[in-house]
């Protein structure tokens, strides 16, 4: 089988995307033959590239053609609009001139799924619809486009690359019904969850750095954190209220990391000393950053809901800790904690509601350790190697026909 996968970001990229694409394809490298056509590093990458038109390298035994887009920086948000561009226009026509099976997208650029089976159907090629985030919908529901012109144009399109696709991928229960909503047979969408790394449910407690630990927890009686992207998609404003609340409990929100909304959040959480903002911490050092917490945030605002599905979960249950989702009973963080007792859940727009939920952790130490023991039971039930393989079925399923 021969796969073309397009995707904007692919490794030495380091955004969602670029990890999980290069996670699910490499191994199906193994076996098939794996062709990525994606842009010049610009996502906090740890390598440049020269400009050229296109360049062809190899990667774990996929073939990585990087056509020549500009490499604008992530934090310069309105040029990376000319990285998008750029690269959807060279990516195209160099698509056209590649030998397939079957052409799957993945949504960077936002619009990439459009693209995708606007190639697909030059190529007379299957369209396989990987959906990481879902746009326009995350775009309108995180106030970065307004409702308008522009944004029902952009349904209308996406709605018809959903047409187009013989196969949406989607990353979970909640995901799969919003996109059933948009008219697709729900017979043809697929979930494939990121799942759980197998490494990262084997790390033992001597290997993590109690530094990072220390430095997280502080003078915390108990840490509630949020480690990841603090992006448009999140109930920041419910947090902070509840994290004001909960000040003289010894409770501490921690934020380690960072994102579009990273600097209003510090400016509406002035003043509070149970409030925290940490930077990134290298990913070797992940292991001790879910370590630190006594529960973790999952957090998805009203209107989101199988917009964004947080990835991040499935490393907490590794770490064996619980999950407090913040989220619409609908998605899958809250739906899973609960059904699975690693977690609990809080109404996104209801801080006493996240109060009153940590306050019960708090009171109930033998809950929490309980939780934390469901979250590493529940890790291999999603393992990653097994989403993989359903992966690969779903593209040598689609190719065969």
């Amino acid at each position: 089988m021969k796969v073309l996968l397009l995707n904007l970001y692919y490794p030495p990229d380091t955004s969602a995307t670029a990890r999980m694409s290069a996670a699910f394809v490499e191994p199906l490298a193994e076996k098939h033959a794996v062709t990525v056509i994606c842009g010049r590093p610009s996502y906090d990458p740890t390598g440049r590239r020269a400009w050229r038109l296109w360049q062809t390298e190899q990667s774990n035994g996929v073939s990585v053609i990087r056509v020549g887009s500009t490499d604008y920086p992530r934090t310069q948000m309105a040029r990376r609009v000319f990285n998008y561009l750029s690269y959807v226009a060279l990516s195209i026509p160099r698509a056209l001139f590649i030998s397939c099976d079957v052409v799957l997208a993945m949504t960077d650029p936002p619009f990439e799924g459009i693209v995708g089976a606007f190639v697909a159907m030059l190529k007379r090629k299957p369209f396989v619809y990987n959906i990481r985030d879902m746009y326009p919908d995350m775009a309108v529901g995180g106030s970065i486009v307004r409702p308008g012109l522009m944004a029902r144009v952009w349904e209308k399109l996406h709605r018809w690359a959903l047409r187009r696709a013989t196969r949406v991928i989607v990353l979970g229960e909640d995901m799969k019904a919003r996109i059933a909503a948009k008219g697709v047979a729900p017979d043809r969408i697929d979930i494939v969850r990121d799942g759980v790394e197998e490494s990262a449910a084997t790390i033992a407690d001597a290997t993590f750095d109690r530094e990072i630990i220390q430095a997280i927890r502080g003078d915390f009686r108990f840490v509630l954190l949020h480690a990841g992207n603090l992006g448009f998609y999140g109930a920041w404003e419910t947090l902070l209220i509840a994290a004001q609340e909960l000040q003289h409990d010894g409770v501490g929100l921690v934020f380690v990391g960072d994102g579009a909304q990273r600097s209003r959040l510090q400016e509406l959480a002035t003043g509070r000393a149970n409030v925290r903002f940490l930077p990134f911490f290298p990913s070797s050092k992940v292991s001790s950053v879910l370590a630190a917490a006594d529960a973790h945030v999952v957090t998805i605002k009203r209107g989101l809901e199988g917009v964004v599905v947080p990835s991040k979960m499935y490393g907490i249950l590794a770490a064996g800790r619980p999950i407090l989702a913040v989220a619409p009973q609908e998605t899958d963080a809250a739906t899973l904690s609960v059904r699975e007792s690693f977690g609990c859940a809080a109404d996104p727009d209801r801080p006493e509601e996240v109060v009153a939920a940590v306050r019960a952790l708090l009171a109930d130490p033998s809950r929490v350790a309980a939780m934390g023991a469901a979250a590493r039971s529940a890790a291999p039930r999603y393992a990653r190697s097994a989403e993989i393989q359903k992966f690969a079925a779903i593209l040598e399923a689609t190719a065969q026909r």
